[in-house]
């Protein structure tokens, strides 16, 4: 199958390594990997922060760069939340009928990583090997946007070596919320405090989730406060081997 793959801006510009994950996992199980190079940001940071007109536009490029039959795999669940909830509605608001009828063609090829793998493949065996423990964080797009499920977890359960830790409270937002964590620092902190200890208390080596932000936001606190985990992306879990480790784990 040829899979088209949409990056998001913050893993290109931040964290290469998850999409080359991405890639490395899906060829691993047969597909090709087509990356459009016009492809830019969903439009998510600028409807977080009200800028109506410009994610408009962020839409309407979404769609011209991603038309035609392929499935499009997102590892950012926040992202694909943000193509399959949000872009009809800038499409109502902007009174586009173009977006409208392009996205009955976009949206049911629009899938999250493991929600590709698990929903669509089939699959929760991908070949990986990562020895260590490991806690799933499920972020507020994957549980309650999304609605992913059990799926990452499955994935993760198949994993040869890992030893996966449920967290105590693993509905609970992590505080990071995009701009919310720009607009009310304290809250954010507070709430990303207490992810933190939850994860300690759970004694695991790795946190993975499937949104670097969220990762981003937990790890930094984390290691701001000396606890002792790491964070990964659940598609750089599921991209190592025995014979080619994840970089971070050796």
């Amino acid at each position: 199958m040829r899979v088209a793959l949409f990056v998001t801006c913050v893993n290109d510009a931040v964290y290469p390594g998850t999409g080359k994950a991405v890639v490395r996992v899906l060829e691993r199980l047969g597909h090709e990997i087509v990356f459009p190079m016009s492809q830019t940001c969903c439009g998510q940071m600028h409807l977080n922060t009200g800028y109506r007109r410009e994610a408009h536009k962020l839409a309407r490029a979404f769609a011209r760069t991603f038309a035609g039959d392929d499935p499009v795999v997102v590892p950012s669940a926040s992202c694909a939340a943000t193509v399959l909830e949000m872009y009809e509605y800038l499409a109502r608001l902007a009174t586009d009928s173009v977006l409208e009828d392009e996205l009955l063609s976009l949206k049911p090829r629009v899938y999250e990583f493991t929600q590709f793998l698990v929903d669509v493949l089939g699959t929760v065996d991908v070949g990986a090997s990562f020895p260590h423990t490991v806690g799933y964080h499920p972020t507020c797009h994957s549980l309650r946007s999304l609605k992913l499920g059990d799926g990452p977890r499955r994935l993760l359960q198949a994993v040869h070596g890992l030893q996966f830790v449920e967290l105590a409270d693993d509905k609970s937002c992590c505080g990071f919320g995009g701009t919310f964590a720009l607009k009310n620092s304290q809250t954010s902190a507070a709430m990303g405090r207490d992810m933190v200890d939850a994860v300690t208390r759970a004694g695991v080596e790795f946190l993975c989730a499937a949104d670097n932000s969220c990762l981003t936001h937990i790890g930094g606190l984390a290691a701001r406060s000396s606890h002792g985990f790491n964070v990964v992306h659940i598609a750089e879990v599921l991209a190592s081997t025995a014979e080619d480790p994840y970089p971070g784990a050796q």
